[in-house]
């Protein structure tokens, strides 16, 4: 063979190599691709942390609010309040961050609070353990035992953490008062005023507000009464995430949940409290538990419990009394006050007395550490005694519509406790409507 022959040869021999080679790379690349590894767990924490206090739950219908450590009940060390779909329940499994990596899952015991009213939602405890060897700072809950597939997961931080201070170390208040729930355009402002200076009177230290929404003038008060910091705003945008009833009985009310979720900000503000308050209330905005023979909430606590060492629930009587009906001297009908929206509670001393023949509400101050779960008027699961408080030691003032409106004013009682707290009540309630400028220097609202 020539060498031009040659030449020729071994050129389209090259050619034919090279074009099949690239025949076979562009129609299946798969074949010559090395094959992928296995997903496995990360080693470390996901930083997807939640800010909000409304978390939806991957893969369910459910919505997470907050965790807690919570070592009371045997076997568990971590609870976390919920809101959970009741026909929709499946297992679940905690997940812990330990101090910067993954630890195993551990199975979950959730607890669907008995009071639900027939709501589709309803308040629901998940409760798991922390495994060995593991410095907890934050869960999520995954609805498979593996931890696969935890990169999108959102992870809620751990609260109420132990220490080493002392029981009376840790507990920086003695009275914090519990409100759920503002929601609609409610607007009651010289009402609020009057309620939050007359707890501060009788020795509150702090008032926890969960806040869906209200009327302008009571945002601007009580913005202000947050910025001084006697007053804890907690955003609660339940309406962004369900239909909440506006009423207590889903027959009647329809909806997805009770009262924009009163029962769930009720047991949060618990956990929230257990560690730096002595003893909460838990009541409406429009309602005062006031002691009746002594002079704050303290003294009366004191004696309450020495005679009754062992109670952590302590049931005070509801008693209205009629916004209808006013006190006829006109003493308390004040002219600065004249233009603030809202109802003068010094204005109201006639009271009803309770209808003893039908249901009547009571509220409670308790011992956080010694309630597990409450409902609105009466706790679900405890550690304690409970105990009704009589009503002349203590009852809660509740100036409202009258619950027994057929009641004329000479059938009602005349109380004029509120009177007993009027020459301080007064210029305190004046200084916080100036401050959220609704009350001029001059005292002109």
């Amino acid at each position: 063979m020539d060498k031009g022959k040659f030449r020729r040869t071994f050129f389209f021999l090259f050619i034919a190599t090279f074009i099949i080679v690239i025949f076979i790379t562009v129609r299946t690349p798969m074949m010559f691709r090395p094959i992928p590894k296995p997903v496995v767990a990360p080693n470390t924490c996901p930083f997807q942390i939640s800010e909000q206090t409304i978390t939806p739950l991957n893969n369910t219908k459910h919505l997470l609010v907050s965790a807690y450590v919570d070592q009371r009940v045997k076997g568990f060390d971590i609870r976390i309040i919920g809101i959970f779909r009741r026909d929709s329940i499946q297992p679940l499994y905690c997940l812990f961050c330990c101090a910067g990596h993954l630890s195993t899952t551990t199975p979950t015991t959730i607890s669907e609070h008995s009071d639900n009213f027939g709501f589709p939602f309803v308040t629901t405890d998940v409760m798991c353990q922390i495994p060995e060897n593991c410095s907890a700072t934050h869960v999520s809950l995954l609805t498979q035992p593996d931890r696969v597939m935890v990169f999108n997961q959102t992870w809620l931080p751990i609260k109420n953490q132990k220490t080493e201070r002392s029981e009376e170390e840790k507990l920086q208040f003695d009275f914090t008062v519990c409100v759920s729930n503002l929601f609609g355009d409610y607007n009651n402002v010289l009402q609020t005023a009057q309620s939050l200076e007359m707890y501060r009177l009788l020795g509150v230290d702090r008032v926890v507000i969960y806040k869906t929404s209200c009327g302008p003038d009571l945002d601007r008060l009580l913005q202000s009464y947050s910025q001084e910091g006697f007053v804890e705003l907690v955003p609660w945008p339940i309406d962004q995430h369900l239909n909440p009833s506006r009423g207590w009985l889903f027959s009647n009310h329809g909806g997805d949940l009770h009262y924009f979720g009163q029962l769930t900000t009720l047991n949060e503000c618990i956990y929230r409290s257990m560690e730096r308050s002595r003893y909460v209330l838990l009541n409406d905005i429009d309602e005062i538990i006031t002691p009746y023979q002594h002079s704050s909430l303290k003294p009366l606590m004191d004696m309450l419990q020495q005679q009754q060492p062992n109670t952590g629930v302590f049931l005070i009587e509801n008693h209205v009394f009629p916004k209808k009906h006013f006190e006829p001297s006109g003493r308390f009908h004040l002219p600065q006050w004249s233009g603030v929206p809202g109802v003068n509670i010094l204005e109201h001393i006639y009271r009803e007395d309770p209808d003893r023949n039908i249901y009547h509400p009571y509220k409670m101050i308790i011992q956080p550490r010694m309630v597990e779960q409450t409902s609105v008027h009466e706790v679900l699961k405890s550690f304690g005694g409970k105990y009704k408080v009589p009503q002349d030691v203590c009852r809660i003032i509740h100036v409202r519509v009258p619950l027994r409106g057929a009641l004329t004013r000479e059938q009602l009682n005349e109380d004029k406790r509120l009177w007993d707290f009027g020459e301080k009540l007064i210029p305190n309630v004046d200084k916080g409507l100036r401050r959220a400028g609704l009350l001029s220097s001059e005292g002109q609202s």
